[in-house]
């Protein structure tokens, strides 16, 4: 009787630690929302680095966070690093790519755990604003998809993408 449990709970095992090979090998996670302000103004909101932080979510979860900035003010070259506690982790947000309609970053992450992740903020003139959506896109490793069957990292990221939109909202409307 034993041994069919243990055989049993074997074979649970097995499967599930072989499940995440059947997820995708990618990411993706977007959020979008309609703002009551013209393109160029929410760009500029983006497009510089020190204006993104006044209301990006991820910047606000660490006071005692150590940032730096270096590189152009704004633009492509333009690079965010930082260093906070377990929520934040450790890494780096470049800007790569930047036109009217769309915002193009890197985000470098070595803690907790390493990630390449591109993000995209993409600006679509509307009747009376712009829609502004947000995606990130990346790698998907075994970890990430092992992870992936306990936590629902697109209603975990996407969370935090929605707060971030409302505070651009806010800043933008209220400017």
């Amino acid at each position: 009787m034993l041994k069919k449990i243990l055989i049993a709970v074997a074979v649970l095992l097995a499967g599930l630690l072989l499940l995440p090979f059947t997820q995708p090998d990618t990411f993706t996670v977007h959020r979008s929302r309609q703002i009551q302000a013209p393109p160029e103004q929410l760009r500029a909101l983006i497009n510089d680095l020190r204006a993104f932080n006044r209301w990006n979510p991820y910047d606000k979860k660490d006071p005692a966070m150590q940032s730096s900035y270096s590189g152009p003010a704004a633009g492509p070259g333009a690079r965010y690093a930082f260093k906070g506690n377990s929520e934040v982790g450790e890494g780096s947000l470049t800007i790569t790519a930047s036109t009217p309609q769309q915002v193009g970053m890197r985000l470098d992450m070595s803690a907790p755990m390493e990630a390449h992740n591109d993000i995209t903020f993409t600006l679509v003139p509307k009747a009376g604003g712009t829609e502004v959506t947000w995606a990130m896109r990346g790698n998907c490793p075994y970890i990430a998809k092992l992870m992936g069957l306990i936590f629902d990292m697109d209603a975990m990221i996407g969370k935090d993408f929605e707060a971030g939109l409302a505070a651009l909202q806010q800043l933008a409307e209220r400017d």
